[in-house]
């Protein structure tokens, strides 16, 4: 779950970490009234989970309230890479002297946090690593000790910051871990850390990426969630209890288990197809469960054909097939499916779809083929159809 960066601020602030006063706004009045209350020359900044806002023209500065008024009206609706701007961030401006990039991130290798600090701030971190990779520096963080501030002052040595930094930027990396570890997160980011011309250091910009799976210990972190950032298939999904990510190809799958997923996927393509998502449905899935499943793949236009692989331990078979039935009477359109049921109660599941006439498969390789015939055919029978209407 990523975080707005308004939203993730406010966090490093929580935890000791400098960052501007601003706030933000709905309505150009409001920002107006920001404006006003800090002051001066304020930066007005789109609120939208994407990257390049400034090129978009999603960032400006306003020398006043009636300026910063006029600039969040235009910002304020519009479009930046498919999103719409629906809130603004109003704060003050800086005296920018240097920008420092500082980062907290999972390396699944190592199994360590790392941080990761670089004197080349303001940019996108990979194109520094792709650029001048020797400008990055990197640390694993031992989960038992957390970060030193021994190790936060060899960071700031390396990067070239002078003496006087060292100790304010080393409590910054220590709230910036301590936000990361409190939060759950998988990415917690301050690009830039800006050196300003008093000789502060303060957080200008801000992003979290927070592990979806820790979210039931952070009610109030869950309620931040921004649902422009996900499809209404995601959504779904996410409220159902499901795993689902939507792929390019157009045989959709509907697997109990991940490792059995991805195998269902490797297989598809090996037989030559390829599949529209990745869909796990999890152990011991009810009707009602599959069913909504189902709704999400067959909501994808680009799926012709229908492929189940469940291995009933946890998951019983019959279950599954009645959510499969359920589903079909809910909705409109219809595509060939496949289903492969092995496990508990799995005589009885197909028994359920021998009677509604169900294709079934008694092996992984025998419903892969039988589904990647049936996503050729209806697409022909498309090509075919679409030939006629032209002639």
């Amino acid at each position: 779950m990523k975080l707005q960066e308004y939203q993730a601020k406010r966090i490093f602030g929580q935890f000791g970490v400098p960052v501007p006063s601003g706030d933000v706004a709905a309505t150009p009045a409001e920002a107006r009234a920001l404006a006003e209350r800090i002051g001066g020359t304020v930066v007005v900044k789109s609120q939208v989970l994407v990257g390049g806002r400034g090129k978009a023209g999603g960032i400006k500065l306003a020398k006043s309230p009636a300026e910063a008024e006029e600039v969040a009206g235009r910002i304020l609706g519009m479009d930046i890479k498919g999103l719409t701007v629906k809130k603004v961030l109003v704060d003050p401006a800086a005296d920018i002297r240097q920008e420092i990039y500082l980062g907290m991130v999972l390396d699944r290798a190592r199994r360590r946090v790392v941080v990761m600090a670089s004197s080349e701030g303001g940019v996108d971190i990979e194109e520094v690593a792709a650029k001048t990779p020797e400008k990055i520096f990197t640390l694993a963080i031992d989960p038992f000790l957390g970060l030193r501030e021994y190790q936060a002052r060899d960071l700031a040595i390396s990067i070239g910051l002078p003496k006087e930094q060292f100790a304010p930027f080393a409590r910054i990396c220590q709230g910036l871990y301590a936000a990361y570890m409190g939060c759950d997160a998988n990415l917690a980011e301050i690009n830039p850390l800006a050196v300003l011309g008093d000789g502060s250091l303060k957080a200008l910009d801000g992003k979290m990426v927070l592990d979806d799976s820790a979210l039931f210990r952070h009610a109030d972190l869950a309620a931040m969630r921004d649902e422009d950032d996900e499809t209404p298939e995601e959504r779904e999904a996410r409220l159902n209890g499901l795993s689902y990510v939507k792929l390019d190809g157009q045989i959709g799958c509907m697997v109990n288990g991940a490792g059995l997923a991805m195998a269902t996927m490797d297989i598809i393509q090996f037989y030559g197809g390829m599949p529209a998502n990745f869909l796990d449905v999890g152990g011991g899935a009810q009707a009602e469960k599959v069913a909504a499943a189902l709704r999400i793949i067959l909501s994808d236009p680009n799926v012709k054909a229908v492929l189940f692989n469940i291995f009933g331990g946890i998951t019983r078979c019959d279950e599954v097939a009645r959510g499969i039935l359920k589903a079909l009477k809910e909705m409109d359109r219809q595509v060939p499916m496949v289903v492969r049921l092995v496990g508990t109660n799995y005589e009885e599941g197909r028994a359920i779809l021998a009677e509604a006439k169900m294709a079934t498969a008694e092996t992984l390789a025998e419903a892969a083929q039988k589904a990647v015939v049936a996503a050729a055919a209806a697409n022909a029978a498309a090509a075919a159809t679409t030939a006629a209407q032209g002639a």
